[in-house]
């Protein structure tokens, strides 16, 4: 008899560290994991297993089906949103195709264990696309999809996946499969790490400002001082994970929930910054093709169905989260 676990993509980012501790601290169930990369030893001891591999290798995955019993599975792995950009095709590959193996995937494994197999999908503000003339409203799931580039094509399409996975799989089958598949996915808005180093993200001018004031550099912004839109800092996202999967289903009214917890100004961020580290060189040169990618997010979006259906309750909000986690954190990188 096959060991029932829990399936992890995308492990070796933090989100991944993350949640590896959670769950192995607060599941019954052991963790696997898949990822390019091999992990770090010390979150290795903690895993049942740990394949090192592509979410595009079905041969790798049909091996995982035949090893483990899968009852959840956490699809972290994605081509993130400036190279995606850069390789469009190779994002459709990693971002779609490997969403696709891995519905399939936990499809079968449902089929063969027979019961529901959960399945996390992390999607982003990236699936919106926003004119111009919509200002501050803040954004419910719906409104606006129709993002401007290829990481957010490829998570709304994802979004549409899974619902279809869910609900409508092969619905003309003489066999019902809604049900077996239970997908559910987060939108969310630009994360801001502590721990990690900014790594050219549309969304990463937040943290590189305090990078470079930690590291007394100067640091030239490529957004105006005006735009703003939402954010989240890191451990109320892996919360926000952990609430939503832990949620009945029946407590659930939508598969694809907003989650937020503040949207400064890019000026905002910068004078908080400068009251942190008085001597910080922060300028504004927009990147005209960035900052129109930027301006096709929501300046907010509505979490509100969140908040209700599972109690989405961020514990860090743009002051606590820069003045108690960012900047010291950050500051003891560069000490």
């Amino acid at each position: 008899m096959r060991e029932h676990i829990t399936l992890i993509s995308g492990a070796a980012g933090e989100i991944g560290h993350a949640l590896i501790e959670r769950l192995s601290d607060e599941s019954a169930a052991p963790v696997a994991t898949i990822d390019l990369q091999p992990l770090e030893e010390k979150v290795r001891r903690r895993v049942k297993r740990a394949y090192t591999g592509s979410i595009l290798d079905r041969s790798l995955l049909e091996q995982i089906q035949a090893e483990y019993a899968v009852d959840r599975v956490y699809h972290l792995a994605a081509l993130l949103s400036t190279r995606s950009e850069f390789t469009p095709m190779t994002a459709h590959d990693v971002n779609v195709t490997g969403t696709l193996n891995l519905l399939e995937f936990a499809m079968a494994q449902a089929h063969s264990h027979g019961r529901p197999v959960m399945f996390f999908y992390p999607s982003s503000i990236a699936a919106y696309g926003v004119p111009a003339d919509v200002g501050e409203r803040a954004l419910k799931e719906y409104e606006y999809n129709t993002p401007t580039t290829m990481y957010g094509c490829n998570k709304l399409y994802c979004e549409h996946l899974g619902r279809y996975y869910a609900e409508n799989y092969k619905q003309l089958d003489a066999e019902s499969h809604a049900g077996r598949v239970d997908f559910r996915a987060l939108r969310f808005p630009g994360l801001i790490s502590a721990l990690t180093i900014p790594s050219g993200g549309t969304s990463d001018y937040a943290p590189e400002m305090i990078h470079a004031a930690a590291k007394n550099e100067p640091y030239a912004c490529f957004v105006r001082p005006d735009t703003r839109i939402p954010f989240m800092a890191m451990p109320d996202a892996v919360d926000a994970i952990m609430a939503l999967t832990a949620a009945d289903a029946d407590q659930l009214g939508q598969r694809v929930y907003n989650v937020s917890a503040f949207n400064p100004s890019a000026e905002e961020i910068r004078d908080l910054v400068a009251d942190a580290f008085p001597g910080a060189q922060v300028s504004f040169e927009p990147d005209t093709r960035r900052q129109a990618i930027v301006d096709s997010w929501p300046r907010a979006i509505d979490d509100s169905a969140a908040r209700a259906d599972w109690g989405l309750s961020p514990r860090l909000g743009l002051k606590p989260c820069f003045e108690q986690y960012l900047i010291p954190n950050i500051a003891e990188l560069y000490r």
